[in-house]
């Protein structure tokens, strides 16, 4: 067991966020979990890592555990760039290299040989333990990550001018090199591509150690967990399944549960009557029979004592209704050779996009690859510098951004103004429209700049579902929702009689709802007739047969080339073997007396290199003597 926790209880300001809760995570477990916003996901993935502390019960943790949790954003001065942040992750082995490049110095400085064996015996330890914890392998393994990420160009920017999205896949870089046994994670999939989306499911599939993770992605869960906790009224159910499967398991529960309640209660009615009918047949005896009174007693006392069965909770949902009551032209949106450039520099070439009346469109494409600018340019936010977009007749666009009610003019009003702004009616009126967006009573009073994200996409999809709106462009809708949440959007969007035109790397609502994709990358717009997947296999298989080979897979084939023609033409093994005894011998040479001081870690990468040929030889040499 890596951690574990029993009967767990959390409250925030007098409020209870869950109760008696208890779980066991094993070693290399994949965990899942799920629960309405507002649940306390996030604040069980905190005492987990033990930043905060239950209020009642206890957790433990393996002895000697390394927990890595990326749970806020740090602060770091001006002069700090991204690198800098994710190099934390080997802040051990980078002190030590900085101790053997100080160490190089003093021996490259030094003229007399006293002190320098000593110094060249502490050298060659440290040296040692740099090359076992994997020093050398340090830029490879960052280069892995941030490339995996896409954030590999943010490298040399400062930290502190990054994004809130950017900063947070930074900080994940560095939480996921760091290779602890418990990585926590919370919403690890936001501000993601389906590109870095797809790399980060190899990673956790393939990490050795233990991963607990919130998250709404309901295709990302399927993918790499293999238990779900579901946070609900206050309380946990553990689920030793994929998502898809928990659904149905919870599904079957909740009808069990159901079941379960309406016997009892059944059983509760009939013994309420017998005891009724008992006490009025006593009653009518003369005298009355105190025979009855006893039973009915006994009855009565056997119904107090029984456990009762809590009525299972049905939960309010969001309601959202999004009516295309007129209907817009049969062509609604024509974009034709279509270029887009900023200061020079092109960010969309040549783009064609052609969205009938009706259509149901996924655009998608790597963070920064231009799909934000198409957006603003269908919304005539921007113009072209060629070609033309044009929108369809009659037609009224609904835009739900991916950052909403930002403006500074918005972050005093309430959610009640905000909502009366688009849809003029009574406040009462106001009121009981917006309960079905979930803001109850005082709710609808807060302040913009007091609501979540998920409380901000509420209030802008309540706008929506009164704008009369028939072509809809919709930027990330379902981040900051809940499952629950997303499962309402998703069936309001499908009864939709209008257009769709979607920004997601949500892999489950895409698939789910849209039959054509574009993928837009290098500039330029690709489209397929049909779902992400089929789109994303056919565009994968153009790339391949289009792109030159990578240099790295050249150097490997020349290299693999290199060692193949040395063995054929060496027919003496063992002559071979004496030349790289003497070649290893000469680099040891050199790396004791101080000559080429200045060199020593590239003197010791070619003896290890020098090790690994020598290895080999000598097993072909001793198959060669089998083989006698």
């Amino acid at each position: 067991m890596i951690t574990s926790g029993q009967n767990i209880t959390k409250l925030y300001g007098g409020d209870t966020v869950f109760t008696n809760i208890s779980f066991d995570i094993r070693n290399h477990s994949r965990v899942g979990i799920v629960g309405r916003n507002g649940s306390g996901k996030s604040t069980l993935l905190k005492i987990m890592a033990g930043v905060e502390q239950p209020d009642q019960g206890q957790i433990h943790w393996r002895k000697h555990i390394v927990i890595g949790y990326l749970h806020q954003i740090p602060e770091y001065n001006e002069s700090v760039i991204a690198l800098d942040v994710v190099e934390e992750a080997f802040s051990n082995l980078l002190e030590v290299k900085r101790k053997l490049t100080d160490m190089e110095q003093k021996l490259a400085q030094s003229h007399t040989s006293n002190g320098v064996e000593q110094l060249l015996n502490e050298y060659g330890k440290l040296q040692d333990y740099f090359m076992n914890d994997g020093g050398y392998e340090i830029e490879g393994k960052i280069k892995v990550v941030i490339n995996g990420l896409g954030i590999e160009t943010l490298m040399e920017k400062k930290f502190q001018m990054l994004s809130g999205g950017e900063k947070t896949k930074v900080c994940l870089a560095k939480e996921l090199l760091k290779k602890p046994d418990l990585l926590l994670l919370d919403e690890p999939t936001n501000h993601l591509d389906l590109q870095a989306v797809d790399w980060l499911t190899s990673f956790i599939k393939d990490y050795e150690g233990t991963i607990v993770m919130v998250s709404h992605d309901r295709y990302f869960l399927d993918q790499t967990v293999k238990m779900i906790m579901d946070l609900e009224d206050e309380g946990l159910t553990n689920y030793h399944t994929n998502y898809s499967d928990y659904v149905k398991e919870k599904e079957s529960r909740l009808l069990q549960e159901f079941q379960k309640y309406e016997d009892q209660q059944k059983k509760i009615k009939k013994m309420k009557e017998s005891i009724k009918r008992l006490r009025e047949w006593a009653n009518q005896a003369n005298p009355p029979n105190a025979g009855l009174h006893k039973k009915a007693s006994s009855m009565e006392k056997a119904l107090n004592r029984m456990e009762k069965i809590k009525k299972p909770v049905s939960h309010r949902k969001l309601h959202l209704h999004l009516a295309a009551e007129e209907r817009s032209g049969k062509d609604t949106l024509v974009i034709e050779n279509m270029t887009k450039s900023f200061s020079g520099e092109i960010v969309l070439e040549s783009i064609d996009m052609h969205l009938r009346f009706q259509d149901r469109a996924v655009l998608v494409g790597e963070n920064g690859s231009g799909k934000t600018t198409l957006i603003k340019l269908i919304l005539q936010r921007l113009l072209p510098d060629e070609g033309e977009v044009r929108v369809g007749s009659n037609c009224k666009i609904g835009y739900l951004a991916q950052q909403i009610f930002t403006e500074r003019e918005n972050q005093e009003k309430t959610v009640l103004q905000l909502f009366r702004e688009i849809h003029a009616v009574a406040e009462g009126e106001a009121r009981g429209i917006l309960a079905n967006f979930l803001f109850y009573g005082y709710a609808v009073h807060k302040k913009v700049k007091q609501l979540s994200g998920g409380e901000r996409m509420r209030l802008r999809l309540a706008q929506l579902m009164y704008q009369n709106v028939n072509f809809l462009i919709l930027d990330e809708p379902t981040n900051h929702l809940d499952i629950e949440s997303r499962e309402v959007l998703e069936q309001a969007l499908q009864e939709f009689q209008g257009t769709i035109l979607a920004v997601s790397h949500d892999r489950y609502f895409i698939e789910l709802l849209f039959n054509q994709t574009y993928i837009l990358n290098q500039r330029r717009l690709s489209y397929f007739n049909g779902s992400f997947t089929y789109a994303w296999e056919k565009w994968c298989n153009q790339i391949q047969q289009l792109a030159p080979p990578i240099k790295g897979a050249i150097k490997k084939v020349e290299r693999e080339s290199t060692v193949k023609q040395n063995i054929h033409q060496t027919d003496d093994i063992e002559e071979e073997l004496e030349k790289l005894e003497e070649r290893l011998q000469i680099i040891e040479r050199k790396m004791m007396t101080g000559e080429a001081l200045s060199m020593l870690q590239d003197l010791q990468y070619e003896k290890e290199q020098c090790q690994i040929e020598l290895d080999y030889l000598y097993k072909k040499w001793s198959a060669s003597l089998l083989e006698e």
